[in-house]
């Protein structure tokens, strides 16, 4: 008579766990002089200071799911340094300020022909009220202008929604 081999026992393989998306990172670059909102020209730019700016932005992004960086700079270089760390590390959506780059800010516009990722470029003040032309705008996928800090809600959510429809056309 033979002897049975006794029966083997298969581990089942793992169910691959179904991931959640990563949070979508956004990275919000604020030019020369927005670092004094509050302080400079209240009059034009409100009397918000950059630090209540900061935390209501970082409110709503955390409503939105989203983790934000927010970035001050004088120097049109290191604005570029960022956006490309940034870029390199996964970025999702980029908002920009650009402030006074607008007016001579080729390095930067160049940068932002270069990324990947969408951007939107937000001002306080009604820029063509003002008499004033970006040259960065011409880069970035749309421009919000004239709605105070509102700017950069409306522009949070607009790079939001970009970097989500291009998340879901990556997925397809």
């Amino acid at each position: 008579m033979r002897k049975r081999a006794a029966p083997r026992s298969v581990a089942a393989k793992p169910a691959q766990a179904l991931r959640a998306p990563r949070r979508l990172r956004l990275l919000l670059v604020q030019g020369p002089n927005m670092s004094y909102l509050g302080k400079r020209q209240p009059e034009i730019y409100g009397t918000t200071t950059a630090a209540e700016l900061d935390a209501l932005l970082a409110r709503h992004a955390a409503a939105r799911g989203c983790d934000i960086d927010i970035y001050y700079t004088h120097i049109e270089g290191e604005a570029i340094g960022r956006i490309y760390e940034a870029v390199e590390d996964g970025l999702d959506a980029l908002v920009i300020n650009p402030a006074s780059f607008l007016f001579a800010g080729y390095g930067l516009r160049d940068c932002l022909r270069a990324i990947p990722v969408p951007t939107v470029e937000v001002h306080m003040t009604n820029i063509e009220k003002r008499g004033f032309r970006s040259l960065t705008a011409e880069a970035a996928h749309g421009t919000i202008a004239g709605f105070g800090v509102r700017s950069y809600v409306y522009g949070i959510d607009a790079a939001l929604d970009l970097a989500a429809e291009r998340r879901a056309q990556a997925v397809l």
